[in-house]
């Protein structure tokens, strides 16, 4: 496994819609890898293709399953890859949250999101998965998702900040 670089702004590969996938293999897989390794290293919770200047619809995402495994010291994080992902299903409820970025460092930003989502897509294998999420991990998959379709979180944040070093949210890793 290799640790990507992860671009910044202003590389217009973070602006750009990222095209579909198409070709399943052992290169693909190796991709996945490499991302969930530079997600973890970075550290973050979510990192999508472009943000690695690929623009492809990959995203990768770590966290709890359930929203109330997140209190619990035991419960471990899922890592999911999805390629291809589609929201095919959201709430009506909405919820302002505190996101940041890995290719944004520096800026939070508050962001309504939806609180539940049903995602289709694809696994590293080609087979179709559906995922259904509620709470942060909704959060993160719209986040990732917005990234595919080069959307980034400061579009759609209702405000946006530098944090101070002291106040800076060490409890919520990096989307």
């Amino acid at each position: 496994m290799t640790l990507r670089n992860i671009i910044t702004l202003p590389n217009p590969v973070l602006k750009r819609k990222a095209r579909a996938v198409t070709k399943f293999d052992g290169s693909l897989r190796a991709l996945i890898d490499d991302m969930v390794e530079t997600m973890r290293d970075a550290p973050g919770v979510g990192l999508a293709a472009p943000q690695i200047g690929l623009s492809e619809r990959i995203a990768v995402i770590e966290y709890f399953e359930k929203e109330e495994d997140e209190e619990k010291e035991d419960a471990l994080k899922k890592v999911w890859a999805v390629i291809n992902p589609e929201i095919i299903k959201a709430s009506p409820e909405m919820v302002v949250g505190v996101e940041g970025c890995l290719s944004i460092p520096g800026l939070l930003g508050e962001v309504e999101r939806h609180v539940e989502i049903q995602v289709k897509a694809l696994n590293r294998y080609g087979t179709p998965v559906r995922i259904k999420a509620a709470g942060w991990l909704a959060r993160i998959f719209q986040h990732e998702i917005d990234h595919l379709n080069g959307v980034l979180f400061t579009e759609r944040a209702i405000r946006v900040w530098q944090p101070q070093e002291e106040t800076a949210v060490d409890a919520e890793q990096e989307v």
